[in-house]
């Protein structure tokens, strides 16, 4: 742009010199021309880059308008001392205020309409051309005006007429003129791709912002954006709209026993059925892990959502085919409607508090909001504020229940369990906080703590006499703590306690999951020197080739077999195999949840190693 605009006045300037009437040769001393040049140059670069610097103001255009003016009075004024007119310049002050004062306007006026609005680009067609024809009356008019107070029509004569003649020159600023035109071009297209492919980023970070990667479906940013908006149309309207709440049944456990790679799959299905189901005049978006939205802004009753809700529960509850399986999914929703269910504010808040009643209910169903439903999702509410300070507040207590050698009944060991000791509600069972603290994200904290509270107590029991080996749980939110490994050691180092008395119990559905990244976490634990246990043995899919290939020593069989132990012989020949099968790999057997002595003797007579239940001791602090 300072090429541009020094090259344009110290053109304008030659070109108005050929035009002037004279009786003798003109010429120019060369190194005052290029000190002109290159001074208009050098003062308008400044300008140019206050110009577009940021933040904008007025104050920062002002001084930009007049350096760009200066520029080019400059190159005008000392390209008219090259020559050495004889008997020399004659300057009309006023006409020089005059020149400087339009120079000044016009250069002004080019920033207002190259600049103004530049953020939101509005007609940039209109604005750009302006621009270029205020800069071009600006050239025009301080060349004109220097020119005409210069006195040059009492000039008779020029010292430097036998070095670059007039002619001369026009040839240089033809060809100076013609590159460039070629280098603007050059620039103009360069930049043009520049602001397209800016454009596409911005669009490709505007989508990125709005979409959920996995499924592509529109995130939670844009729904309640457009919920907002979409709520204000209906107020104007005065139309109703139509939130469902979506939230699949039984998708934990699915994502548990095959991975979250099969998960993933099943969610992006999920999106694609309800997209279509939804059809085309509706919004959907994903709100959380298997969550979804669905706006009717079509006005309509309640008996055409509640088809659309039906319509969309059959659809869901037919099985999905997923790498040679059929996986059966169901889904409850909620329903809120706008205005009659409250403000727009509420309404996300309302229609899942009706899936929740639709989940209550025994799922695969469907609920319109009521005022009552609040109350479960406030007491819900309720109960993750006080979760959030019950670790601080000491609220929080592990009770352990002993495990005991079968043969003998010597306690051999006890599991840490959690329990919630609430100041006003009492204890608290780990089924009712455990799935707030996972929803919210508060598991990892609890679990950490679990961790240090269990190294302690085996610490005190030690320091007591007590040998006791002390098992833990960990959930898959755990194991994806790429510090786990690192915070077990650090609290078996800090209370100085041997590895070998913490097991680790996890569920054999997570141990199963993603058996690569999973494998590797069993190494880091067993490398800890702490014992690993696979709990609920028997429910998932277990590969025993991989089982096999795992640190473990331990396995402990689902309660849900021990329970019909006596009485089915399907249960006991799945324990019988269990018992055979730790027995062939050298692993302990446990069986957890033995309540009566029938089932103490048949366990003992298949050959389990340890034991635990009701039946020799409950959880006790």
């Amino acid at each position: 742009a300072s090429l541009a605009l020094g090259t344009g006045g110290w053109s304008m300037h030659v070109i108005d010199m050929l035009s002037l009437e004279r009786d003798f040769s003109l010429g120019y001393q060369p190194f005052i021309l290029l000190a002109a040049w290159l001074l208009g140059v050098a003062v308008s670069m400044p300008g140019w880059f206050l110009a577009f610097a940021r933040p904008a103001g007025m104050a920062r255009l002002a001084l930009s308008a007049l350096l760009l003016a200066s520029s080019l009075l400059l190159v005008q004024g000392l390209s008219l001392l090259s020559p050495g007119f004889t008997p020399g310049l004659a300057w009309n002050w006023s006409g020089v205020a005059l020149a400087a004062a339009g120079t000044l306007a016009t250069c002004g006026l080019a920033l207002v309409a190259m600049l103004a609005g530049r953020e939101e680009r509005p007609w940039p067609w209109v604005r750009q051309p302006v621009a270029v024809l205020f800069l071009s009356l600006a050239l025009w008019w301080s060349e004109w005006q220097v020119s005409a107070s210069a006195g040059l029509q009492f000039q008779h004569g020029a010292t430097y007429a036998d070095m670059l003649s007039i002619r001369s020159l026009s040839l240089l600023a033809s060809f100076g003129t013609l590159i460039l035109l070629l280098m603007t071009m050059i620039t103009s297209m360069t930049e043009a791709r520049m602001q397209a492919s800016l454009q596409q980023a911005e669009g490709s970070l505007e989508r990125q912002t709005h979409t959920d990667q996995l499924t592509g479906l529109p995130n939670r940013l844009f729904i309640e954006e457009r919920l907002l908006n979409s709520a204000a149309r209906a107020d104007l309207a005065r139309e109703r709209l139509a939130l469902l709440f979506i939230d699949l049944d039984g998708f934990k456990p699915i994502n548990e026993s095959f991975g979250h790679r099969f998960g993933d799959l099943l969610l992006q299905e999920t999106a694609i059925r309800i997209k279509e189901e939804a059809g085309a005049n509706a919004v959907v978006a994903r709100w959380a892990a298997d969550e979804f939205l669905v706006l009717i802004e079509q006005d309509q009753d309640k008996d055409a959502v509640a088809a659309c809700a039906r319509r969309l529960l059959d659809r869901l509850k037919t099985p999905f085919e997923l790498e040679g399986r059929d996986v059966p999914v169901a889904a409850s929703i909620g329903v809120a409607v706008y205005p009659a269910d409250g403000a727009q504010s509420t309404l996300i808040t309302h229609a899942d508090a009706a899936a929740r009643a639709a989940k209550s209910a025994g799922g695969d169903t469907y609920c319109f909001f009521e005022p009552h439903m609040m109350r479960d999702a406030r007491e819900q509410m309720e109960l993750l504020h006080d979760l959030r300070n019950a670790l601080d507040q000491g609220q929080l207590e592990l009770y352990y229940q002993p495990k005991v050698h079968a043969p003998s009944g010597q306690i051999t060991g006890a599991e840490a369990l959690l329990r919630w000791n609430h100041p006003v509600r009492g204890l608290i069972s780990p089924a009712v906080f455990i799935p707030i603290a996972e929803r919210f994200g508060l598991i990892g904290t609890i679990g950490n703590w679990v961790i240090e509270e269990a190294c302690r107590q085996i610490r005190q029991w030690r320091d007591g006499g007590l040998r006791m080996r002390v098992a833990i749980n960990l959930s898959a939110h755990q194991l994806r703590q790429h510090d786990l490994c690192d915070r077990i050691a650090a609290a078996l180092r800090e209370q100085d306690v041997n590895p070998k008395l913490l097991t680790c119990e996890i569920t054999e559905s997570v141990a199963m999951e993603d058996t690569e990244s999973t494998s590797a976490i069993f190494r880091k634990l067993a490398a800890v020197g702490v014992h690993i246990s696979i709990d609920d043995f028997g429910t998932g899919y277990s590969s025993l080739s991989y089982l096999r290939q795992l640190p473990t020593e331990e396995l402990k069989i689902d309660r849900g077999f021990i329970i019909d132990l006596e009485t089915s012989n399907d249960a006991r020949a799945v324990v019988d195999a269990v018992v055979k099968l730790g027995l062939a790999l050298g692993l302990k057997v446990v069986a957890e949840g033995v309540e009566t002595e029938g089932q103490y003797q048949v366990l003992r007579q298949l050959g389990c190693d340890e034991l635990q239940g009701f039946l020799f001791a409950k959880p006790m602090a």
